[in-house]
């Protein structure tokens, strides 16, 4: 049973006197109204219309519920106008959590855009690159690359990115240029990543038309934060493999050199997640829309700036 329909064709019948007036007022046949009526008495166990042929007469106990009911329905009534009125300009307090390196390098520099669109929303970012549980730590929604480990999630597409290998200069001088994935395994050092949840190490996926690798390489160093990740590469320590809109603006500053330009990554599908009880604020809802255009339309790559997270000096 819906039980608001069934309420608020209850009140109209009241408010009415008869069936046929009130299906005419809810635009509905009589023998829905009949039935929603019956549905709700059956629910509340107890009779809250008398029927004769001509007019309906209210049980005592349906004089009680209807003013009940009407106090009800006027507050979601409200409540519903609230929120339309809310769309036009949402406000309130976010909860996010974004992966370390597209925080700092993607969505932060996009986001005077944002604010200049919705002024009044105000935004707590959690940067981390652990998953988070959304419900337990009170999180709105998180933004996710890869395989979504929990199905009880709303997701939403919000694109893909690729992975490029990339060092600084200065180790490049230091070992040479390798032309083919195997060439990493011979005098190289690459950037180690293992997962903050797992604590398993992260292998390189390389593919070029029907040629593929995944390489465990040797490594000095290893982290499980992909600014950190990005900050050993800056530092000369190895080779890495971070996201495409994370490394253009520093392969544009020069900091970075890309690595095997004709191998690429499988593509990463990126989600907004959000628990199914989230689903409804509008906040949330533009917030959502705006991730899905900046990355859609290729807005991650026209906003990042090299400038969160530069030595002072290209390092070797």
């Amino acid at each position: 049973m819906d039980q608001i329909a069934a309420m608020r064709a209850f009140a109209r019948v009241v408010e009415a006197g008869t069936f046929s007036r009130a299906a005419d007022l809810l635009d509905m046949p009589k023998p829905t109204v009949t039935k929603l009526i019956q549905q709700l008495e059956a629910h509340l166990r107890t009779k809250l219309l008398n029927r004769s042929t001509r007019r309906v007469a209210v049980t005592p106990d349906g004089a009680a519920y209807y003013e009940r009911a009407l106090a009800l329905l006027s507050d979601l009534d409200e409540l519903d106008g609230s929120m339309a009125r809310s769309q036009a300009s949402p406000s309130g307090r976010l909860r996010v959590d974004v992966p370390s390196s597209l925080a700092l390098y993607a969505l932060i520099p996009a986001l005077p855009d944002f604010f200049a669109r919705y002024p009044e929303i105000r935004l707590d970012l959690g940067v981390t690159d652990r998953p988070v549980d959304l419900l337990a730590e009170n999180v709105d929604c998180a933004i996710r690359g890869g395989d979504l480990i929990d199905p009880t999630l709303i997701a939403r597409r919000i694109g893909e990115v690729r992975l490029m290998l990339c060092a600084a200069p200065g180790y490049l001088q230091r070992h040479g240029v390798p032309g083919h994935p195997r060439d990493l395994q011979q005098g190289h050092r690459v950037i180690g990543y293992f997962s903050a949840r797992t604590g398993r190490r992260v292998a390189f996926d390389m593919e070029r038309g029907e040629e593929s690798y995944e390489l465990d390489l040797p490594y000095d160093v290893a982290v499980n934060d992909s600014t950190a990740y990005l900050a050993a590469g800056l530092a000369g320590l190895g080779v890495t493999q971070s996201l495409e809109p994370i490394v253009r603006p520093l392969l544009a500053a020069g900091l970075l050199v890309r690595v095997l330009p004709e191998w690429n990554s499988a593509p990463i599908v990126l989600h907004i997640v959000y628990a199914p009880n989230r689903h409804l604020s509008s906040r949330l809802r533009v917030f959502v829309d705006w991730i899905a255009e900046l990355f859609g339309s290729g807005g991650a790559y026209r906003h990042a700036a090299p400038s969160l997270l530069l030595p002072a000096r290209p390092a070797g």
